[in-house]
């Protein structure tokens, strides 16, 4: 059949298919005459127009199926063209097309949304890691990649060469719990801040953590608190020396003058009483100078130049820190290993305060290998893992004890008998004014590592 308008095209199969069965009954008479070839013939007609009725009805329910089966599944990329078929079947050609570009446009939005959300959630500096409560890993971003160095994470127990207190606590926090836990290996400290919440999506329960890597801010806090500190026992020890200073000396020179000759009926004091008052005086007023030259020095930590940047090769440094010690370690029969790898390394950083502070560290490997024989100093540059541009000072020296290692940057600790306690103390505030860290890593009787990471 040619037709497309459906209800004619209907009209005419149902009027044909009404002659062609009369034509049959009639034809079906006749064969008691024995005409029987013509009516199997229309039967199968008949049988032929019924068939095609049926599938002609059903092209509509198939449309209407695949219409709803788009939308089950979210296949929207195809158009329903039923045309020519009639006023009705037009309107419902246009409301098909109308409800797809409207499930196109939802889709369309809800996808950019989910792409936005995607960029920001990869994006942010703060590391995100979503799993489920059996430790599968749903989502990590990029910075928690970075922060913890994989490249793939399918479960949260592939953190445990990082820290096994880091995966127990991620397994046990509850929801809106905050939990600190510090991870330490020989190149890097971190002290993470967890905050956990929790996603149910359909049947599943989803952990969601942001982890913060807070060490900067806890060592910024820790330093501006020694310099506080600092500040106010200068300001107070200043106010009490001072004085006794000046009394001191002017006692000494009232002392001087009773002593002179030509004075008798002042000389109320015997020679032996006055030398005695005045070596004490001069003893206090030593001391006093002293102190008021030891406060001062403890001052300097609170007097650190702010840095001059530039952009600097470690090589160079190295080099200017190898001239300036080179006799020092040879008169103390010490090597001085000297290695950059790559060969160059740029920091931007104040080249003369650096190197402040490596000769502190290298001075330091000097008096812990005094008495040790076969000394070696290593000074090595390199990117650690993190792609950060690190220097270490290494010591085959006697090492640092644990319980002592944790207390070394704190300002007036000191292990030498004649140290003033401020120079690793100062060398951190250096580091630190260079946006860096510096760590101390040490196995007794067999090495000291000091890391500088910029």
């Amino acid at each position: 059949m040619g037709f497309k308008n459906f209800r004619f095209n209907l009209i005419v199969r149902i009027l044909v298919l009404s002659v062609s069965i009369g034509l049959f009954i009639y034809l079906v008479y006749l064969a008691e005459n024995r005409v029987f070839i013509a009516p199997v013939i229309v039967a199968l007609a008949v049988i032929f127009q019924i068939s095609s009725l049926i599938r002609f009805v059903d092209k509509t329910n198939r449309e209407l199926t695949s219409f709803l089966e788009s939308i089950r599944f979210s296949e929207f990329t195809r158009s329903f063209q039923i045309e020519g078929m009639g006023s009705s079947f037009d309107d419902l050609n246009k409301a098909f097309n109308e409800v797809i570009k409207d499930f196109q446009k939802v889709r369309s939005e809800k996808e950019e949304h989910f792409h936005y959300l995607q960029t920001i959630v990869q994006n942010i500096d703060v590391s995100l890691i979503a799993y489920r409560n059996d430790g599968n890993v749903e989502l990590i971003n990029k910075a928690a990649k970075k922060l913890f160095q994989v490249t793939n994470l399918k479960n949260i127990s592939g953190l445990e060469a990082v820290s096994p207190e880091l995966v127990n606590i991620l397994f046990n926090i509850k929801p809106g719990e905050n939990k600190l836990v510090r991870v330490a290996d020989e190149e890097d400290i971190l002290q993470l801040a967890i905050y956990a919440t929790t996603i149910k999506i359909k049947d599943k329960e989803i952990v969601l953590t942001t982890i913060k890597n807070i060490q900067n801010v806890l060592e910024e806090q820790e330093t501006e608190a020694w310099q506080k500190l600092i500040r106010v026992l200068t300001h107070e020890i200043m106010n009490s020396i001072t004085p006794i200073a000046s009394l001191s000396s002017t006692l000494n020179n009232i002392i001087m003058q009773h002593n002179l000759p030509g004075n008798g009926e002042k000389r109320s004091l015997d020679k032996a009483d006055l030398d005695e008052i005045q070596e004490a005086l001069q003893t206090i007023n030593k001391r006093s100078i002293g102190l008021l030259h030891f406060v001062n020095t403890y001052r300097n930590l609170t007097r650190i130049p702010k840095p001059n940047f530039k952009v600097c090769n470690l090589a160079d440094i190295f080099v200017n820190i190898q001239k300036l010690l080179d006799e020092e370690i040879a008169h103390n029969n010490l090597q001085l290993v000297v290695k950059t790898e790559p060969e160059i390394i740029r920091i931007t950083a104040d080249e003369q305060l650096v190197e402040q502070v490596l000769i502190n560290l290298i001075k330091n490997s000097i008096f812990a290998l005094q008495k040790r024989e076969n000394g070696v100093i290593q000074l090595l540059g390199f990117l650690n893992k993190r792609g950060r541009p690190t220097i270490q000072v290494i010591d085959n020296g006697p090492g640092i004890l644990s319980d002592v290692l944790d207390k070394i940057f704190i300002p007036f600790f000191t292990t030498k008998p004649s140290g003033s306690g401020i120079g690793l103390s100062l060398s951190k505030q250096i580091i630190r004014l260079h946006n860096g860290s510096i760590t101390a890593h040490s196995v007794p009787d067999k090495e000291t590592v000091f890391t500088l990471s910029f």
